[in-house]
C-alpha cells in the first residue's frame, strides 16, 4: 500500500508541476501569472502620434496675447503602449502654465482622442487624426457640436515640429493661429 500512495503522490506532484508549467497554478495552488500576450494596442493606428514621443525644448514668439517664451514638453508612451502622455511646462512667459494630456486611438470612433487639463483650470477634449501631412485634433463646442479650437502638428521632422493652436469664428471654415510653438527634440 505504501508503494501505491508513493506513486499516487508522485503523480499528483507531477500534475501540479505540469499545471504550473502550463500557466495554470503554481505549486502552492495559487494562480500563476498569465502567459505574455500581445498588447491590445499593437496595431498601427495606435502609433499615429509616435512622431511626438520624446523630450522636447519648446519656444514661441510673442503673439495671440502670449509673450515670447520657452519651456519643455515630455511625451511618453504609457499603459502597455496604449496611451501617449504629455507633461508640458510653459515657464513664466505663460503664467507658469503646467499641463497634462493623455491621448489614444479610439477604435470604435476610428480616430485619436486627447484630453488636456492644466493648472489654470483649462480642460479640452479633442478628436482627430492625420490630415495630409499634418496631424490635427479638434475641440468642439458642447452647445452645438461645431468646431471651436484645434491643434495642428505640422512640419513634422525627426527632431523638430511646429504646433499650432488655432481658433475658428465660422464653424471651421477658416482658422487663425492663437499660439505657435516650435519643438526641438533634446539630444540623448
Amino acid at each position: 500500500m505504501t508503494t501505491f500512495w508513493a506513486a499516487l503522490t508522485g503523480l499528483a506532484l507531477a500534475a501540479c508541476a505540469n499545471g504550473a508549467a502550463m500557466g495554470q497554478t503554481d505549486q502552492t495552488g495559487a494562480p500563476a501569472p498569465p502567459a505574455a500576450q500581445a498588447s491590445p494596442c499593437a496595431a498601427a493606428e495606435f502609433r499615429q502620434m509616435d512622431f511626438w514621443v520624446g523630450t522636447w525644448d519648446v519656444r514661441w514668439d510673442e503673439g495671440g496675447g502670449t509673450p515670447a517664451g520657452s519651456g519643455t514638453n515630455i511625451i511618453t508612451r504609457e499603459y502597455d503602449n496604449c496611451v501617449i502622455q504629455e507633461a508640458f511646462d510653459g515657464g513664466p512667459a505663460t503664467g507658469n502654465l503646467i499641463g497634462h494630456s493623455v491621448s489614444t486611438f479610439h477604435a470604435p470612433l476610428g480616430k485619436c482622442r486627447q484630453t488636456w487639463v492644466d493648472n489654470q483650470g483649462g480642460y479640452f477634449a479633442l478628436v482627430g487624426g492625420q490630415e495630409g501631412a499634418d496631424f490635427v485634433l479638434t475641440s468642439y463646442r458642447v452647445s452645438d457640436n461645431t468646431p471651436a479650437q484645434r491643434m495642428v502638428f505640422t512640419d513634422l521632422h525627426a527632431n523638430s515640429l511646429t504646433w499650432r493652436w488655432q481658433r475658428t469664428a465660422d464653424g471651421g471654415a477658416t482658422w487663425s493661429d492663437s499660439w505657435v510653438i516650435y519643438y526641438t527634440r533634446r539630444a540623448g
